[in-house]
């Protein structure tokens, strides 16, 4: 039965069923034509139909009869001149940007690219062959039921960040199905979400689940992108993470169970590039549909401008490409659930121009959204572009990833020289970086470890880093790491390093967890995950990065026992997460809210903070009638610290945090007062008591 085709409309862009058929509408400014094509469900294509109008710079029909369901693609046609920008290739199906599923995988082959491979003259040398059978194709999809409207709504200075990736912290769980080891499913599962309950955590911040592709390279050496960041589509969810024949409703039933647990969803979305590259790089999508609207070009526009190290940057100054990217968030706000974003190399969305704008189209647009600006914000304040690291210069309402707190709070621990400033910096919410335009301690993201780079374990038993397995020659992931192995690279038997990497651990992680700033946890630290010293494990979807449920040592129980400890502090203690800066003004007589202490009980002077040698402080925090007092040493040996005057009387003190000893409210701790033998490599935390 021939389809009837209607004009339609230009809006919504996308598929669109009404009930009776299908609007379909795709933005393009330089295009001659757009073909519609359908396909069945072998991937054969049924039928191949024009679009009949062009409003706005939309091109658009409706197609009576069609449901959701439908597979279908694009052809579009236009010039295909890469010095001008423009790289159309009607021989190329592509899939459309605002497509919420898709069908089928992406198999490479030489015809995904629009040009000749192998020609002399490059990318210049238009291809003939049709991509269309090793593409996946676009599903028309229906109304399904929205997430439940059970969102925690916690406040940020509240908030317990846990890093995750779907499949490495479920592929190994025994208490998960087989079936949904790797899926969205598996990530809401009971037992899932009790170990996060316990964690103390309030937020999950899950690896990229935009739809992606697996790198030719990659495939080509046995390895695939594991972590994620090489998005395709902004709407659609990675078929890998979706059980068989789940679509969407599996990601909105996880979003529920864990909204009932009182945890919010934090996306982490990579709209700063895609996974088309740079002019070598296949075509795939918006390289085909609009080149030169997409991305950002360079002068000579058969290049790309790129500051993501990827090949190519999104064009968020064009304002189609803008109204793309809030589209997208949007629908994973209001239609799926989810509370907030982390941001990859967010710089890359703010250059209007090449530089980065505080004010750049972007920012300002999630500034005003009435939608957006109520979700969580969290920005990678850095790039590859010229002044590209930007941390402390996003806009109110964005809390930015601080790896000086990750850096500093390592030299630290691990005895470097020099570093009290810095930890009076960091441990007291990075007041120098975040406080201007009534921006809060929260807006610093506090990390010990993440999941480029080392992890935990790592950071305590590896001196370089082992990319070995990624194929590069260990070459790629970075080298400046701030970690130290305590005299043996990697894994050893010797209960001596063992003990002290046990004590610099548990030190980083109470820093973690009792210091201002929104504390965010990498996924399986608190178990003693290794990477075996891989800092770029990217392509690992193996155990190098998957979390091991199983095979957890005793000590690795101990330190996450301890670890639900300290987190069970923060929530008891709200001096430990203030939501103001604190810059020492008086609470009571003679008393501030922050003051530094000497190990001989005096207040730190500034010409005290310059010391190279000193690796000993306290820090007291006062507020609502009480006082905590903070006792940090770096160093291995163990040193008397004198406990400071409040007012004209000594106080008593209850310990609450041993570090050192991994004790936590230790119930048979004596009330201290006078002074205190603070141990080496350790941290001692006391609350103030009336005896």
């Amino acid at each position: 039965m021939p389809l009837k085709l209607d004009p339609g409309s230009p809006h919504p862009l996308g598929a669109t069923f009404d009930g009776q058929g299908v609007n379909f509408a795709l933005f393009s400014a330089h295009a001659t034509r757009v073909d519609l094509c359908l396909f069945d469900e072998s991937g054969t294509e049924t039928d191949r139909i024009t679009l009949p109008e062009y409003t706005d710079e939309i091109w658009h029909g409706y197609v009576r009869g069609l449901g959701p369901g439908q597979r279908y693609g694009y052809r579009v046609h236009g010039p295909y001149v890469p010095r001008h920008g423009h790289r159309f290739n009607r021989n190329k199906l592509l899939l459309d940007p605002y497509a919420k599923a898709y069908s089928g995988q992406l198999q490479w082959d030489d015809s995904l690219f629009g040009y000749q491979i192998g020609a002399k003259r490059g990318d210049l040398v238009k291809s003939r062959t049709d991509s269309a059978p090793f593409m996946p194709k676009c599903v028309v999809t229906g109304t399904e039921d929205l997430p439940l409207n059970n969102r925690p709504n916690r406040p940020w200075h509240e908030t317990v960040i846990y890093e995750a990736h779907v499949k490495g912290m479920t592929a190994l769980h025994p208490d998960i199905p087989e079936a949904l080891r790797g899926t969205f499913g598996g990530l809401s599962h009971p037992a899932v979400i009790d170990h996060l309950v316990k964690l103390g955590v309030t937020a999950i911040e899950v690896l990229p689940v935009h739809a992606i592709v697996n790198d030719r390279h990659l495939v080509e050496h046995g390895l695939s992108n594991y972590w994620g960041y090489n998005s395709v589509g902004f709407f659609a969810p990675a078929e890998r993470y979706v059980s068989p024949g789940a679509g969407i409703a599996e990601f909105r039933t996880t979003v529920d169970r864990l909204h009932e647990a009182g945890i919010e969803v934090l996306l982490d979305v990579v709209y700063n590039h895609t996974a088309e590259g740079n002019e070598l790089g296949p075509t795939l999508s918006f390289k085909g549909i609009d080149n030169a609207s997409y991305y950002k070009l360079d002068e000579n526009k058969r290049h790309y401008y790129d500051t993501t190290g990827c090949g190519n940057t999104m064009n968020l100054a064009h304002p189609r490409v803008l109204q793309l990217v809030m589209d997208s968030l949007r629908y994973w706000v209001e239609q799926c659930g989810v509370d907030g974003f982390r941001f990859d190399l967010a710089p890359a969305l703010a250059r209007d121009g090449n530089g980065f704008d505080p004010s750049a189209a972007f920012l300002d647009a999630i500034g005003q959204d009435p939608v957006l600006s109520r979700a969580k914000l969290i920005a990678e304040p850095w790039d590859i572009g010229m002044d590209g690291y930007q941390l402390g210069a996003f806009p109110p309402g964005w809390a930015e990833w601080n790896d000086q707190w990750r850096d500093g709070l390592r030299a630290y621990w691990k005895g470097d020289m020099g570093r009290l400033p810095e930890l009076g910096r960091r441990i007291s919410g990075s007041a120098e970086i975040f406080d201007r335009r009534g921006r809060k301690p929260w807006a610093s993201v506090n990390f010990i470890a993440a999941h480029d780079g080392f992890t935990l374990n790592d950071v305590v038993s590896y001196n370089e880093k082992h990319n070995e397995a990624n194929q590069e020659g260990n070459k790629d992931g970075h080298s400046h790491n701030c970690s130290y192995n305590w005299g043996v690279e990697g894994p050893t038997d010797d209960p001596t390093i063992l003990d002290q990497r046990d004590r610099i651990r548990r030190a980083l992680a109470a820093s973690l967890l009792l210091c201002h700033g929104t504390p965010m946890w990498q996924m399986g630290d608190e178990i003693g995950r290794t990477q075996l010293g891989n800092n770029n494990a990217f392509c690992q979807d193996n155990v190098i990065s998957w979390m091991d449920w199983q095979n957890i040592s005793e000590r690795d129980r101990d330190f996450l026992t301890f670890v639900q400890g300290l987190s069970a502090l923060r929530q008891q203690q709200p001096l430990l997460r203030s939501p103001n800066f604190l810059h020492g003004e008086p609470v009571a007589p003679r008393i501030k809210n922050v003051s530094w202490f000497k190990p001989d009980g005096e207040e730190q002077q500034p010409e005290h903070w310059e010391d190279p040698v000193a690796k000993c402080i306290g820090a007291s925090f006062a507020g609502g009638g009480n006082i905590l007092l903070m006792l940090f040493n770096a160093d291995i040996d163990e040193i008397d610290f004198i406990f400071p005057y409040f007012g004209k009387r000594h106080l008593h003190w209850k310990l609450l945090c041993d570090t050192a000893n991994g004790l936590i409210r230790p119930e048979d701790a004596p009330i201290a007062t006078g002074k205190t033998t603070l141990p080496g490599s350790g941290l001692l935390l006391f609350e103030r008591t009336e005896r």
